[in-house]
């Protein structure tokens, strides 16, 4: 039993770590050919380092909260980061603030709208109801958060085959084509790199930075843990699920990666179906797997603000009763995620994406240099006691 439940907990948390990745902007196509396929041959096999580099980091990051329960982005900053907590700490809570005002908006915006298209509903209550289900899930905390993101993970993964396995099988010619194609140095519709392998590395990289910025949210799953193993184990799951639906999914995408047409079309997973087999089907299966990629993202940022929240203002308290815990934890959850609707709702997206913009370019600076910096000194330190 306790073995079924480690392992039951190592997937749940691999499954956050899958939802929060794989948003609507993955379920659409675009974010693939944005980081990948449009760097030709390399970009093909560059989503192994990507996800490597995401796993590396969660793994580092998350070993290190379960270690010294920090089981919140703030609480983990100030221990982590010592006697320059006061600059990288708040240098990290701007970041996730950013993140909170735009990744959920995002997906208010566009679940909403594709909620809209798929239903008729108007769009202001289709976002009322997109907000009002990642407020129910973050106001009971983060054990229903992984169950949820492993049902959400299921069904995505489900939808993605769905679309991607037909299509694979009857525009296999056509992949294969394309693959020669970018073998020879052709680049795909819309390109505008020029094939080389260090862009497409550097891409790779930058993709796996940008997603290294939501591993604040990560830390709370890891207080029911009991064994450190647990991390690496669910780390493990999460590499070669995020990898198996990202490769399948590159794949799937190049029976279009020549198509005339693909600069018009926003969800390049459209006109994948819509020129291979099942269009009349899996066209709403893609609007389905876009709401659910988008609400995910946005369960998984809310939820970790909330728990950073409620801990700050628990810590305050000598004694906090379980009713005024569930209040703190509503409250928290209501305040952020109106946040999250006011933005999407009064035009705000494209003020917030300047600043986020620049986000992976701060997680360099306060997430991945650091962590290098720690691993080195750990090593060194073991080093010299074996000395």
């Amino acid at each position: 039993m306790k073995d079924n439940r480690t392992h039951a907990l190592a997937w749940g948390i691999a499954f956050v770590g899958f939802t929060t990745q794989f948003g609507g902007g993955f379920a659409s196509g675009a974010q693939i050919y944005q980081y990948f396929i449009h760097y030709g041959i390399w970009g093909i096999v560059m989503p192994a380092l990507a996800q490597f580099l995401l796993s590396l980091f969660y793994w580092y990051g998350m070993r290190y909260a379960f270690r010294h329960q920090t089981y919140d982005y703030r609480c983990f900053s100030d221990h982590f980061y010592g006697k320059f907590r006061p600059l990288f700490s708040n240098l990290y809570e701007i970041e996730y603030l950013v993140m909170i005002c735009l990744a959920p908006a995002v997906a208010f915006a566009t679940g909403g709208a594709t909620l809209h298209q798929l239903t008729g509903l108007p769009y202001l209550l289709c976002t009322a109801i997109i907000g009002v289900f990642i407020f129910v899930v973050t106001l009971f905390g983060t054990e229903l958060v992984r169950k949820c993101s492993s049902v959400l993970s299921v069904l995505i993964i489900a939808g993605l085959l769905l679309v991607l396995v037909p299509n694979l099988i009857a525009q296999w010619d056509t992949i294969v084509d394309a693959l020669h194609r970018m073998a020879a140095g052709a680049l795909p519709t819309g390109s505008q790199q020029d094939g080389s392998f260090g862009s497409a590395l550097w891409s790779a990289c930058v993709y796996g930075i940008f997603q290294i910025t939501a591993i604040g949210l990560m830390y709370q799953h890891t207080s029911k843990l009991e064994d450190e193993r647990d991390v690496g184990r669910s780390m493990i799951y999460m590499f070669f699920v995020d990898l198996f639906v990202m490769q399948l999914t590159v794949f799937g995408l190049l029976a279009i990666a020549f198509h005339p047409d693909l600069t018009s079309y926003d969800v390049p997973m459209l006109l994948l179906v819509q020129t291979g087999v099942g269009a009349t089907l899996l066209t709403p299966v893609i609007s389905v797997l876009i709401i659910l990629g988008a609400v995910s993202t946005g369960v998984n940022m809310i939820a970790g603000i909330v728990t950073r929240t409620v801990n700050q203002l628990e810590r305050r308290q000598q004694r906090v009763t379980l009713s005024r815990h569930r209040l703190y934890s509503m409250c928290a959850a209501l305040a952020f995620t109106l946040l999250a609707f006011a933005v999407a709702q009064f035009g705000l997206i494209p003020l917030v994406s300047r600043g986020y913009s620049y986000i992976g370019y701060a997680t360099l600076f306060v997430i991945v240099l650091p962590f290098v910096l720690h691993a080195i000194a750990g090593l060194r330190k073991k080093g010299d006691s074996a000395k």
